[in-house]
């Protein structure tokens, strides 16, 4: 069976072709992905190179971990799956191409376990269940945030999950004036504009190595950074304000599946809204110029590919 996939085939070289599907297990099911998202953090350092070494890692690739669709077929102890409606976060089933994300294709063969069931009424909103989950997760492992730096899609969603958990509205810091706005009962401000330096817990969420030294100079002693976004660049931070501070750092790592489902409980029962975050939708044809609009276009929060127009 082949499938029509999104492939990086090396840095800043995007294809759409078909991919040669690995045999259906018994307990695996056949995904029909009707969209899915593009990655401005992880895929951006894939497309361009920049990735650090990975388990996984290699060229070409199928990049994506959000996507949605409908199982149309299973092996024979999922059975009871097919006619689903469900999320897959990625995909290993490629005999041509490295799966690392592996989500951007027209047909996934993923385990059954990996097809989480979402209510079709959500649409294209679907693909967001990933970075809902990763806001879930971070949320998980500390005390609320009082400051999240960032206000892409990840930021936007620990603050919109914070405050339905019941924390304060926290403080969103962003620059680019083209994202300062969209803010659902908290402020977003720049760092001139925020003269606090006693914030208890700051979640950093642009990948920017750079800030740490700003934002430990930020915390109130014993402090925490949490690291949410991914680095590619080493981590340094001067020691002596840290060390003052007495300050902590976290990072948070990959989310699991308990995160899905708690994020899937806020949104079924409409304490999360996903609305306002998705800016563009294009066909998936349009593959090869929607990536590169996604990394560079900082109007564009999250690009979704539209796969319903391919058989």
């Amino acid at each position: 069976m082949d499938a029509l996939a999104v492939i990086i085939e090396a840095p800043e070289r995007l294809s759409l072709r078909p991919l040669e599907l690995e045999p259906m297990g018994e307990s695996d099911v056949l995904v029909e992905v009707a969209w899915s998202g593009i990655s401005s953090g992880t895929e951006k350092l894939l497309w361009s190179g920049a990735m650090p070494p990975f388990p996984g890692m290699g060229y070409p690739l199928v990049p994506g971990y959000e996507s949605v669709g409908r199982i149309v077929d299973s092996g024979s102890t999922a059975r009871g799956r097919i006619g689903e409606w469900v999320f897959v976060p990625g995909a290993r089933c490629y005999r041509e191409a490295h799966g690392l994300f592996g989500g951007t294709a027209r047909r996934v063969i993923v385990p059954a376990a990996r097809a989480l069931p979402i209510p079709e009424a959500l649409g294209e909103q679907g693909i967001l269940f990933a970075l809902a989950a990763t806001a879930s997760h971070l949320l998980d492992g500390g005390d609320p945030p009082e400051l999240i730096v960032g206000h892409g899609v990840l930021g936007r969603l620990i603050a919109r999950l914070a405050i339905a958990c019941g924390a304060p509205p926290p403080t969103v810091w962003e620059t680019d004036p083209r994202r300062a706005d969209g803010a659902v009962g908290y402020t977003v401000t720049t760092p001139e504009a925020d003269e606090r330096r006693d914030y208890r817990v700051i979640v950093d969420v642009t990948g920017d190595s750079g800030l740490l030294d700003t934002l430990i100079g930020r915390l109130a002693p014993q402090g925490e950074l949490v690291l949410g976004g991914f680095y590619a660049e080493p981590i340094r931070f001067a020691f002596p304000p840290a060390f003052m501070r007495e300050a902590r750092l976290r990072i948070a790592a990959e989310w699991q599946p308990d995160d899905l489902a708690a994020a899937r409980v806020l949104v079924d029962r409409g304490l999360v809204s996903l609305d306002g975050l998705i800016t563009d939708v294009r066909p998936a044809e349009e593959a090869t110029e929607a990536y590169p609009h996604a990394f560079t276009d900082t109007r564009c929060l999250k690009m979704v590919l539209d796969w319903r127009g391919w058989a």
